[in-house]
């Protein structure tokens, strides 16, 4: 075990203030904060002002931190200091899920040269320890999915449109006044949060590493009353879920709105609670859930990679190393159910199999199977919904192709 390590801070917002708070609550960590960076002057804060710099070289040169930990939300500044924190022989610690999915293959590389240590348990899912679950726990198994709810401010207003029967306006405000969406909510609302969290887990859980702009999503935000009451009428709900699966030699992944059962583990995750769903060859299913947003949460997932650090753990990137390499694609076709008024230029002829639909007081429902990527489109549409089937029947599009030319 190391001595007491010394921690210098990048930020004092929600998280940095609930890592303050359960570190000084806890008495089983070995670790102090020494300094804390922050931006904003003249700001009023809830503790002594001595722990205070403005200037980011006092934290990062100092020799007596030995790890830095980075809780801004400025993905471009954070990577520069965890990339200034590794060359100058620390350890870092971050909840930084938009810097790490688009710099995670350089942070590894970095890892390897200089011999420290990154962890973000927190950048993913926030309480739930699903990463250090994928590199002890599944490293030897075959995992063939990884999907579930990787975003609390959208699950906390598809909650209240669907418990309290809110507009969707009246439930991102709630989740704006509890800290749980940002002023600006289009990261959540548009799943781009849940998409950089997927592209995390899809190292750990496949060993690839995946640039974001590679996945696609589709948010809530075109989610319409017609859509509830379809939901509804069918015993569903609507939940916002990333996967990522492996099928036909390919990784896929994408995070897209869903149909989901009454009766499915993931319709009881309310609020700004967290899922994830793995399923493996040897351990076969399991679920874990625990909340995804707010300062205590993710403000002890960051404490555990601190605490980890003290015994110098690291993650070993064990799928990476087994070296698999599958390539990453979109090429795949699920079952959805796209509504929209009546007039847009949607037909069952866009679709590669069409399963049905009706028309009603000027607006129409047409189900069946699409590609993704025209999934993609149509989301960009005005006044276009497009939510994934309760069984989505997702098909790999070679695969389909192949079958088609078979039974010709």
């Amino acid at each position: 075990m190391k001595k007491k390590l010394k921690l210098g801070l990048f930020g004092f917002g929600c998280v940095g203030q609930g890592l303050y708070h359960v570190l000084n609550e806890t008495h089983g960590v070995k670790a102090e904060i020494k300094k804390i960076c922050i931006k904003h002057h003249g700001k009023t804060r809830p503790i002594d002002a001595s722990y205070f710099t403005y200037d980011p070289s006092e934290v990062l040169n100092d020799p007596e931190i030995d790890v830095i930990v980075e809780l801004i939300d400025d993905a471009y500044a954070a990577f520069a200091i965890v990339k200034k924190a590794l060359e100058n022989g620390k350890h870092v610690v971050t909840a930084n899920k938009k810097m790490l999915a688009e710099h995670l293959e350089e942070i590894y590389e970095l890892q390897q040269k200089h011999n420290r240590s990154v962890l973000y348990e927190g950048a993913v899912c926030g309480s739930i320890p699903i990463i250090r679950n994928l590199e002890e726990y599944y490293d030897n198994d075959l995992i063939r999915s990884i999907e579930g709810i990787f975003n609390g401010s959208t699950n906390y207003i598809l909650t209240k449109v669907f418990e309290e029967r809110k507009n969707y306006f009246e439930a991102l405000k709630a989740a704006q006044d509890l800290g749980f969406a940002e002023s600006d909510p289009s990261l959540d609302v548009e799943g781009f949060d849940p998409k950089f969290k997927l592209a995390i887990a899809i190292a750990h859980t496949f060993g690839v590493f995946v640039k974001p702009e590679d996945i696609i999503n589709i948010g809530i935000q075109k989610i319409s009353a017609v859509d509830l009451k379809y939901a509804r009428e069918n015993n569903l709900t609507i939940k916002l879920v990333a996967r990522a699966y492996k099928s036909e030699g390919n990784i896929f992944g994408f995070v897209a709105p869903q149909f989901i059962p009454l009766d499915h583990n993931l319709a009881s995750v309310r609020n700004e609670y967290n899922a994830v769903l793995v399923e493996g060859a040897f351990a076969e299913k399991q679920v874990f859930i625990g909340k995804g947003a707010g300062s205590y949460p993710t403000g002890s997932a960051v404490l555990s990679d601190i605490s980890a650090l003290v015994f110098d753990y690291r993650y070993e990137y064990k799928k990476f190393e087994q070296g698999d390499g599958l390539p990453f694609s979109n090429e795949v076709f699920a079952d959805v159910v796209v509504s929209f008024p009546d007039g847009t230029l949607i037909t069952n002829r866009d679709f590669e199999v069409f399963k049905g639909g009706y028309q009603g007081s000027g607006h129409q429902y047409l189900k069946g199977s699409v590609s993704l990527k025209k999934i993609k489109e149509w989301s960009l549409w005005d006044d276009v919904s497009v939510i994934l089937a309760p069984d989505p029947n997702l098909t790999a599009i070679n695969q389909a192709k192949t079958q088609e030319l078979l039974s010709a």
